[in-house]
């Protein structure tokens, strides 16, 4: 059998020559030099197939849901109608399980660990040639701008895939003297906000630690994942050892955590939804991540570049609109530049360009839902009944699609919602400190505890604040840089668990 694969692999199908893609014709809109920076730029959706519907991937193949329903997936920028996805139900869930099971006690638990590498570093060259494709595909389904798909979630996908393929057949020199084995069936649940990333999040190190997978994609956002259901099958992976379920996710999500042959569950989302999982798997000897909800501090002190501290605060709110878990919502400016700070934060969100996702152009895209958006209003109302000062962008907003304005909050209680609730929207908390220990308290005063920012030019100042702020991630003079090789989690109420580095492959052993 491994000698079989072996040479399958040499002729990898990632490997062979493609045809050059259909030159794309050039924007024949003349411009002034005026309304050149404005100028409707979208990228062509000519490289992008979405087919009429999409079906579940069971067993190496697309198969209907045992209900033969579908449901709708909608373009959040255009409110129009994408495609029709399969509606999964519980007998689904079970047919995958099963699938997996049969896939890792017969093929892939057993395959030697060189080989599984190879079937990932395939899968890693198939979504790089696929990117442009991806990409598209994520923005028209997340409504994310198209920067953000093409430079960060479709290499960073591709990335994960690289990492683990090299972790396969070293993980006893990653584990020394623990002997690491696969758990056996990982059910994996993912969030709407990156549906490629995340996908790769966690399937990669679960397939380099020799386990099949069950994923459950979030209903709103499930393209992507169901893409990468067609490069795992044009990877010739073993029928089984990646099963990509789709539908309502408190049914079928709950039927895979529920479900006695699963051996872990992973899963990122709303802090809520956490705490039901882990009281289902209460007493089972299931293995569990959780990486949940954020409510991350950002921290200016008077040492700062300044500049650059804004150019992290507006990355760390407004990028993918605020649908980021570890977004750093809240800002803490020390007060002596408070007010300098506060003018640049206005001018720089004045420039801001909310619209159409497909445009270059385009930092802020579409809110994921009308769910959501209501959602982010109800909290901007609050901000306003508790008699905060609000600051908004005065951009100009598409006249269809889920958009918000790009909002800053002054003069706001510690205790206010606003600032110890997640939005999971384009709003940023505004607060103001003196001293280190002041901040430290405030940042650490929510039930959260998943991400943190430093800004400072001072290296001990870094290192003082990183052993005190209680979050799993604290960047310095950055803010939202992702690496594989990197692990990634949180404290208190924003779950336990790491993804990423060793830490996440461990995640997925018995060692």
């Amino acid at each position: 059998m491994a000698k079989a694969i072996a040479k399958k692999n040499t002729t990898a199908k990632s490997a062979a020559p493609k045809k050059a893609a259909p030159a794309v014709k050039k924007n024949t809109i003349k411009l002034s030099f005026d309304t050149l920076h404005y100028a409707p730029a979208p990228e062509s959706k000519s490289s992008a197939k979405i087919d009429a519907q999409y079906n579940l991937f069971i067993n190496g193949k697309f198969v209907k849901s045992q209900s033969g329903q579908y449901y709708d997936t909608i373009n959040p920028a255009t409110e129009e109608k994408i495609t029709s996805v399969a509606e999964g139900n519980a007998k689904d869930v079970d047919i995958a399980v099963k699938a997996a099971r049969k896939a890792y006690e017969g093929v892939w638990g057993k395959m030697p660990a060189k080989e599984r590498s190879k079937y990932i570093y395939r899968i890693a060259r198939m979504i790089q040639e696929r990117a442009r494709e991806l990409s598209i595909i994520e923005t028209l389904d997340g409504g994310k701008p198209i920067r953000e798909s093409r430079d960060v979630d479709v290499p960073l996908a591709a990335n994960h895939f690289f990492y683990n393929a090299g972790w396969a057949d070293k993980l006893s020199y990653a584990f020394p003297n623990k002997n690491p084995q696969p758990l056996g069936v990982a059910g994996q649940i993912l969030p709407w906000n990156f549906p490629l990333l995340m996908a790769a999040w966690k399937i990669a190190p679960a397939l380099a630690t020799g386990n099949a997978v069950v994923l459950k994609p979030a209903k709103t956002t499930s393209l992507t994942a169901l893409k990468l259901a067609e490069i795992i099958q044009e990877a010739d992976l073993p029928p089984g050892v990646v099963n990509i379920i789709t539908g309502n996710g408190s049914s079928m999500g709950m039927a895979l955590v529920n479900h006695p042959d699963v051996n872990k569950i992973a899963f990122t989302g709303s802090t809520d939804v956490g705490k039901v999982i882990q009281k289902a798997i209460a007493g089972t000897n299931k293995k569990l991540t959780l990486e949940l909800g954020g409510k991350g501090a950002n921290i200016i002190f008077d040492d700062a570049a300044l500049d650059q501290a804004v150019e992290g605060i507006i990355n760390g709110i407004f990028f993918n609109q605020g649908h980021v878990c570890c977004a750093g919502s809240r800002l803490f400016v020390q007060e002596s530049v408070y007010p300098e700070v506060l003018r640049k934060l206005k001018d720089r969100i004045a420039t801001l360009i909310v619209g159409d996702p497909l445009d270059k152009n385009t930092d802020i895209g579409a809110i994921n839902s009308k769910q959501q958006l209501d959602t982010i209003q109800k909290y901007i109302n609050i901000g306003k009944k508790e008699g905060a000062e609000i600051i908004e962008s005065t951009c100009a907003m598409p006249k269809k699609g889920f958009f918000c304005r790009p909002t800053l909050f002054t003069n706001l209680a510690q205790s206010s919602r606003l600032v110890q609730e997640e939005i999971f929207g384009p709003v940023l908390t505004i607060q103001t400190f003196r001293t280190d220990d002041e901040v430290i308290e405030k940042a650490n005063n929510t039930p959260f505890g998943l991400s943190a920012g430093v800004w400072t030019d001072k290296g001990s100042k870094v290192f003082n604040m990183t052993t005190k702020l209680r979050a799993g991630v604290v960047w310095a003079n950055t803010f939202n840089k992702f690496d594989p090789t990197s692990p990634f989690g949180g404290y208190k109420e924003s779950g336990f668990g790491r993804e990423g580095g060793m830490h996440g492959l461990a995640a997925y052993l018995r060692v």
